[in-house]
């Protein structure tokens, strides 16, 4: 079937439009940038301490044996505090009026916990200190960025949402990359780094940590001082612990009678977005065990494909403010499936570079529009509480994709573990499409206030 002559004129049409929106937003762009720049700046904590360097050396020069297993018991636990705290911390912030307070705090958690990491030396004794700061600088990352993409709501309108969440994101893959080149070629790669640092001590990796946590402040503090508060309710009573919990469950049991359509989300994006969780945190160990790449050819296949997943997620953000984010969140997920079902039957690292890099494609575009989707589906002052249900469930099913993978891989061999991740994808996109798109509401007069709570 061919398409119509003036398809590909549109499709240049919705790019150009959805570029327009983004900066012709009612909303300073000062105040976007602000909290983009955070975007950009947390992406340290994600690619430097989780993925590629901190806890890589926490498993294979700090710990004597079983350092893996070591690292993924640390995140099993961080996953049980996370799935419990997120949603009760983001309701006390809606109703405080103290979502930008609350991502200070714990940011400021974060940065502390990133800046111990650095006196982590090479040896056994310092492992379980090198493991509680990664929980705990884990828990504080997670649990804030209930808050902090409750904040999309601030610094978007209903018409640009989409863009403006898949620029944030496109920024954060941007961040990596940067981060990654400067601590690789500056610190890493050379027998003396910059500064004359070495790989004595393990200096050269607490260089990079203490440079990451010193990048991370620079670039998340301008949200603090550009995005304004949040707006409390004054006519709800102030709730301990236990209280929180329990209008929490009320909560729940309300947005179950009036917007299923919500709840199906929630557990659609947490199916998915656990295959995409795994995609990033095996990749590397798959390119070299299956596919023949060399270690240093990883990297530089890490630094390609946040490029790759940038420019998906940017482009993704535009074309999703014309389409809907239901469409692009579909269209990603299929596509993920058939190129995971592609690397089950080719070989070699040319192979690998091309459906790799497509693979990472599709993860951008899922992720931005998941964000955008569900700042439309959140009832009003209630973002926050909504995005730490959203982490709440994601990290109650993030034992799946592993566990298949793993079953898979145990059947046949590593490359079949694929299909594990593929089956946990195919069942988020099968719930997905029960969801329906949001009605995009009336362009709101003053999106830097959101609307007080009308219901607890």
């Amino acid at each position: 079937m061919t398409e119509p002559p003036d398809a590909p004129s549109r499709r240049t049409d919705a790019l150009t439009s959805g570029a327009r929106s983004l900066l012709s937003s009612s909303v300073p762009v000062r105040r976007l940038l602000a909290w983009a720049s955070f975007d950009w700046g947390a992406a340290s904590f994600q690619a430097v301490i989780t993925s590629f360097v901190f806890a890589t050396y926490l498993a294979d020069a700090v710990a004597t044996e079983d350092g893996a297993v070591w690292i993924t018991v640390t995140n099993a636990l961080t996953a049980v505090v996370v799935a419990l705290g997120a949603a009760v911390v983001g309701q006390r912030a809606d109703r405080l009026g103290q979502r930008r307070r609350t991502l200070l705090v714990l940011t400021i958690g974060v940065w502390i916990c990133m800046a111990l990491m650095s006196l982590v030396r090479p040896e056994p004794g310092y492992l379980p200190l090198g493991l509680v700061l990664l929980g705990l600088a884990g828990i504080f990352s997670e649990i804030g960025n209930a808050s902090y993409y409750a904040m999309l709501q601030q610094v978007s309108t209903p018409r640009n949402v989409g863009a403006v969440s898949g620029f944030g994101w496109a920024m954060g893959y941007v961040g990596g990359i940067v981060l990654l080149l400067v601590g690789y070629f500056g610190f890493i790669a050379p027998e003396v780094g910059w500064f004359g640092v070495t790989g004595e001590d393990g200096m050269d990796v607490r260089a990079v940590v203490l440079v990451s946590t010193l990048w991370f402040v620079v670039f998340g503090l301008p949200l603090f001082l550009a995005v304004p508060e949040s707006t409390p309710d004054h006519t709800l009573p102030r709730l301990g612990l236990v209280g929180s919990y329990r209008v929490l469950v009320r909560d729940l049991v309300q947005l179950w009678r009036v917007d299923r359509n919500a709840v199906r989300f929630l557990l659609a994006s947490a199916l998915y977005r656990d295959g995409l969780a795994v995609i990033f945190s095996i990749g590397a160990v798959l390119a070299v065990s299956v596919y023949g790449l060399s270690a240093g050819d990883v990297l530089i296949f890490g630094v390609a494909a946040n490029v790759v997943a940038a420019v998906g997620a940017l482009v993704g953000g535009l074309v999703e403010d014309r389409v809907g984010p239901r469409l692009v969140i579909l269209v990603s997920v299929a596509a993920l499936c058939v190129v995971g079902l592609v690397l089950l039957v080719v070989s070699g690292p040319t192979m690998f570079w091309v459906f790799g890099l497509a693979l990472t494609l599709w993860v951008g575009p899922a992720q931005a529009s998941s964000r955008a989707l569900l700042t439309r589906l959140a009832p009003p002052g209630h973002e926050g509480q909504i995005f730490g249900l959203y982490t709440s469930t994601g990290r109650a099913v993030s034992f799946l994709a592993p566990s298949l993978f793993a079953l898979f891989a145990t059947i046949g061999s590593e490359r079949t573990g694929i299909l594990g991740i593929v089956l946990v994808l195919l069942a988020g996109g099968a719930v997905m499409l029960t969801v329906r798109n949001p009605r995009r509401p009336a362009e709101a007069a003053d999106p830097a206030a959101p609307p007080a709570v009308t219901s607890s």
